[in-house]
C-alpha cells in the first residue's frame, strides 16, 4: 500500500527531503513525535519578540520596547508544550532567557527597526501548482525607500559556511517565488539576519534564480511522489544524523522502520514533565 502524500511543501520540507528521505518520511508523512529542542524553542521566542516589536509604531521600536516584547512573548510561551516539555530547571531557564535576550540585543546591531516599513509580519503564503501545494511563512515583508518589496528571515542559529549559505538562500528564493505568484511582483531582495554574530546575508532574486527554484521544487515533489508510491524512502547518513530524532528507526543505526508504534510509545513515555519554576507560596 502506497504512502499518503504530504498535504503541502514548505522550504523546511524541501530541505528535509533533500537532506534525508527517510527522516522526511518519519516527520512529514508518519508525523512521528519529536522531543522539543531548546535551540528551536529559543528561536520561536525571539521570532515572537521581534514580531511584537514591529507591531509598534516606528518611533517606539527601541531596545527597551524589544526587551519588554521578549518578556511578553515568554509569558505567552511559558505554558506551551514547545517550552513546557523542555522541563528546564530554574537555572537553565535563566540561561535560556539570557541567551534569548542577547539575540534580541544583537538584532539592533544589524539594522535600525525605526527605519523599516513592514507590510507583513509572520505572513502566511500559499500557492497551488498543479497537484503541488506550496506554503511558507515570511518573518517580515517590508517596502523599501524605492517602493520595492524586501523579504527578511531571522535566524538564531550559527552563520552557515559557503555551501550551507547557498542552501539557506534557497529557502528565501522559495519565498520570492511565492510572492511573485501571489502579488505578481518579485521582491527586490531577500535577506537573512543571523542574530548570533550578528550579520546580514543578502541576495537579489532574479528570473533565473526563481525559475531554478521552481524546477527544483517540482523535481523534489516528483521524487516524493515516487517514494510514496514505491514505499521507498532511503536514509542518507551525514553529520546531520547527530541531531536526528529517528536514529532508533534508521537502518543506518541498526534500527527498523517497522518499529513505528513502539517508537511512538517510547517517545511519549520519555517526554519530560515540566518542572516547577518556583516554590509555592
Amino acid at each position: 500500500m502506497a504512502f499518503e502524500l504530504p498535504s503541502s511543501l514548505s522550504p523546511s520540507k524541501v530541505s528535509s527531503f533533500t537532506d534525508c528521505a527517510l527522516a522526511f518520511r518519519f516527520s512529514a508523512i508518519e508525523r512521528l513525535p519529536e522531543p522539543p529542542s531548546a535551540p528551536a524553542t529559543k528561536g520561536t521566542l525571539v521570532h515572537a519578540a521581534l514580531e511584537r516589536l514591529f507591531s509598534h509604531p516606528s518611533h517606539e521600536r527601541t531596545l527597551p520596547t524589544a526587551l519588554t516584547a521578549l518578556d511578553e512573548a515568554f509569558e505567552a510561551l511559558r505554558d506551551d508544550p514547545e517550552y513546557a516539555d523542555l522541563g528546564l530547571a530554574p537555572a537553565d531557564e535563566t540561561a535560556f532567557l539570557d541567551e534569548a535576550e542577547q539575540l534580541v540585543r544583537r538584532y539592533f546591531q544589524i539594522e535600525n527597526p525605526q527605519a523599516i516599513n513592514p507590510v507583513g509580519l509572520e505572513l502566511k503564503l500559499e500557492v497551488q501548482l498543479d497537484t503541488l501545494h506550496l506554503r511558507g511563512i515570511i518573518d517580515r515583508l517590508e517596502i523599501d525607500d524605492r517602493g520595492e518589496f524586501v523579504v527578511t528571515d531571522y535566524k538564531t542559529g550559527r552563520v552557515p559556511n559557503e555551501t550551507q549559505e547557498r542552501s539557506r538562500l534557497g529557502g528565501v528564493h522559495f519565498y520570492a517565488f511565492l510572492l511573485e505568484q501571489i502579488l505578481g511582483k518579485r521582491p527586490a531582495r531577500v535577506q537573512l539576519l543571523y542574530l548570533t554574530e550578528p550579520v546580514m546575508i543578502t541576495t537579489i532574486p532574479t528570473e533565473q534564480s526563481v525559475r531554478a527554484l521552481e524546477r527544483k521544487v517540482r523535481a523534489v515533489w516528483s521524487a516524493i511522489e515516487r517514494a510514496c508510491e514505491r514505499e521507498n524512502f532511503k536514509p542518507k547518513p551525514s553529520r546531520l544524523c547527530d541531531w536526528c530524532s529517528f536514529q532508533a528507526l534508521c537502518p543506518a543505526f541498526g534500527g527498523n522502520p517497522a518499529d513505528l508504534d513502539t517508537f511512538r510509545l517510547d517517545v511519549t513515555a520519555a517526554t519530560p514533565q515540566p518542572m516547577p519554576l518556583a516554590s509555592a507560596g
